[in-house]
């Protein structure tokens, strides 16, 4: 963890001790004004090294690490704990229409499980032996999240982080299966572009999502954690 703040991830680190054995948490970067990238795409890096060595942290406290298919195809990210000590957690991708090509990294065979789900009309044609492919309820265009999660906890994977896109965060929170969303928020003002919560319109503030949270300061960057359960 060279050229990070030790006393923030340290704070981070404690607070995510007190993890249940079950849950479900969501991680975030964005700037100052709340979006994940520009109105192109281009968001590497919105979030500074020690902003990352904290996502590698959540990662570390977790049993499984899932992420949409349009995360997976545009970052094409590892899910590895590479930045700090602790475990690799089991890689979760939601495919449903199964568009990720077998050559992606997240796919790569390096001792950790590896799970692909879709659904049923859409099974993958190509298969790999390391990889575990579930087919997951798909009604209306949507993963049936609770009973992914339930499948999940039953192989023994009860803790799981939701580390994006901004599609898969914000349907989970809809769905009213978080319980710690983690921001990590950098001085930065991007002005356009996608925000990393998007959920239903409403009329009234009394509508909103008021919980607790507390912060804690990472270098330069904000780290907040969003707690929805009371």
């Amino acid at each position: 963890m060279n050229g990070t703040d030790e006393q923030g991830l340290a704070t981070a680190k404690r607070w995510l001790s007190s993890l249940p054995s079950v849950g479900v948490i969501a991680q975030l970067g964005q700037s100052l004004d709340g979006r994940i990238a520009t109105p192109t795409g281009h968001s590497h890096y919105i979030n500074g090294p020690s902003a990352r060595a904290v996502l590698h942290l959540l990662r570390a406290h977790v049993d499984a690490v899932l992420v949409g298919v349009g995360t997976a195809l545009a970052d094409q990210p590892q899910l590895t704990t590479r930045h700090v000590e602790g475990p690799d957690p089991v890689r979760v991708v939601l495919d449903p229409k199964s568009r990720i090509n077998i050559d992606n990294p997240l796919f790569n065979d390096d001792g950790v499980g590896v799970i692909h789900c879709h659904a049923s009309a859409h099974a993958p044609t190509s298969r790999l032996a390391h990889v575990d492919y579930w087919a997951v309820p798909y009604h209306d265009g949507a993963v049936d999240l609770a009973t992914l999660v339930a499948m999940l906890a039953e192989r023994g994977l009860g803790r799981v982080l939701v580390e994006g896109g901004r599609t898969t965060v914000s349907t989970f929170i809809q769905a009213q299966l978080i319980d710690r969303l983690y921001l990590m928020i950098a001085p930065l003002l991007i002005g356009s572009g996608p925000v990393g919560v998007a959920l239903p319109a409403i009329d009234h503030l009394d509508q909103a999502i008021r919980r607790t949270m507390r912060t804690t300061q990472v270098d330069d960057e904000l780290l907040v954690e969003f707690s929805f359960r009371e």
